[in-house]
């Protein structure tokens, strides 16, 4: 079985806090599923749950390498220069990123509010991308972005592979044989 859960944002990606935190376990309440990857409390989107540990290696394992696919809000427009950077690879403390897909969109028109509306300055426009990437370094899309000049404001995960957010709305699930 696989879970597809809108997790919002500031929600952890476990089922348990010892500080009070929500956690998935304020939204799901199916038995004995584990997260397939991670989200960072402040990104939002599609999150993989399920409750086999072969279906779980399978989904996380990078030698699998499907797509991930964000819908990135960042602070200033980009140049094609600063696309085509994401698109060859950026160089990270931890390494060069595998080549990236990006695109600029347009304001999505199904993005919902955020419990916690992004900081807006006056004079400094934003804008949004689609990145697809197969890594999954620790908040990798963030600092990708802010490595080439155009810092991630909001991070919304859309597809992991196959699977997508489709029509959930934040906080819903869905079970998918």
């Amino acid at each position: 079985m696989i879970v597809l859960f809108n997790k919002p944002y500031n929600v952890l990606t476990k089922f348990t806090d010892s500080e009070g935190r929500a956690t998935l376990a304020d939204y799901i309440d199916i038995p004995r599923v584990y997260a397939a990857g991670r989200l960072d409390m402040d990104s939002e989107g599609l999150l993989l749950l399920t409750d086999s540990g072969k279906l779980n290696h399978e989904l996380t394992d990078p030698e699998n390498k499907a797509y991930k696919t964000y819908v990135v809000q960042v602070d200033g427009v980009p140049t094609k220069s600063q696309l085509k950077q994401l698109e060859q690879g950026v160089a990270l403390k931890d390494g060069i990123t595998l080549p990236a897909k990006v695109k600029r969109i347009p304001y999505p028109k199904w993005l919902w509010d955020r419990e916690k509306p992004i900081r807006v300055r006056k004079n400094q426009p934003t804008s949004f991308i689609q990145l697809k990437i197969k890594e999954g370094r620790n908040r990798q899309v963030r600092r990708m972005t802010a490595a080439v000049g155009i810092p991630t404001l909001r991070l919304i995960r859309t597809h992991i592979g196959n699977y997508h957010i489709a029509d959930l709305k934040p906080g819903q699930y869905r079970v998918v044989k």
